[in-house]
């Protein structure tokens, strides 16, 4: 009996089960959709796949079986978001080796431009401004790269804690704490992790920076080109938008 290859084969056809869960075009609208961080409902999620509510719901289905999303209800209302973070790194790397979206309108021109300029990354900061951002924080030394991962040295700790970043409560979450994501436009890492999600939603509360309605995008507000200057060194004033 051979039980090594039992193994093996029981490994390729749990891969196999996720492949084909995520490689149908479908589902993968979906969780492209989902790749923003919040929960939508089927319907929403339907119109931006182009399918039908009933077809979206079998395949939330699927994917909530293979757990890949994850489902809260509030009342009589279904919300689906992305299971955790691990997905959210499947989905970023398939991302980063999927051939470009042929663009045929000056609308998906724009939203490609916003996009690949600062958009959400499950719930951190990608794109142009998020590899900025990661390289600022390196270069003033309140970054170190580690392997996988980004570390804090002393002066860094001083500088999360006067941007108002309780470190001590974010690293007792039960997820990574700080590590390199690979962005898929950018072709290089930007900060990901609990520290990563910490500072996309303390530019949000500083109104530096704003969602954008059923895109991943984010908008850079003038407070934002003002606070991302004084504070980082980044000149965000003449940077396509």
């Amino acid at each position: 009996m051979d039980v090594n290859g039992g193994d093996d084969q029981l490994a390729q056809s749990n891969v196999a089960e996720i492949a084909s869960i995520v490689s149908e075009s479908s589902r993968a609208a979906m969780l492209t959709v989902l790749m923003d961080g919040r929960f939508h409902t089927a319907s929403e999620l339907a119109y931006r796949a182009g399918i039908k509510p009933q077809t979206a719901s079998f395949h939330l289905s699927k994917m909530q079986e293979a757990g890949v999303i994850a489902l809260e209800k509030q009342g009589r209302h279904r919300y689906y978001g992305i299971l955790n973070e691990e997905v959210a790194k499947v989905m970023e790397s398939l991302l980063f080796i999927a051939p470009p979206v042929k663009i045929k309108s000056l609308k998906q021109s724009s939203q490609d431009k916003a996009i690949r300029y600062a958009r959400t990354c499950y719930d951190h900061l990608a794109g142009n401004v998020g590899v900025q951002l990661t390289d600022a924080l390196l270069k003033a030394g309140f970054l170190k790269e580690e392997k996988e991962n980004f570390i804090i040295p002393e002066e860094g700790v001083r500088f999360f804690g006067e941007m108002g970043i309780d470190l001590e409560r974010i690293s007792k979450k039960r997820r990574s704490f700080s590590h390199r994501c690979l962005d898929w436009s950018e072709r290089r890492h930007h900060l990901a992790g609990s520290l990563g999600n910490a500072l996309l939603e303390r530019f949000l509360e500083l109104g530096w920076m704003q969602r954008v309605p059923h895109h991943r995008a984010v908008k850079i507000t003038d407070a934002g080109i003002n606070g991302f200057k004084r504070t980082f060194g980044i000149d965000l004033s003449s940077e396509e938008k």
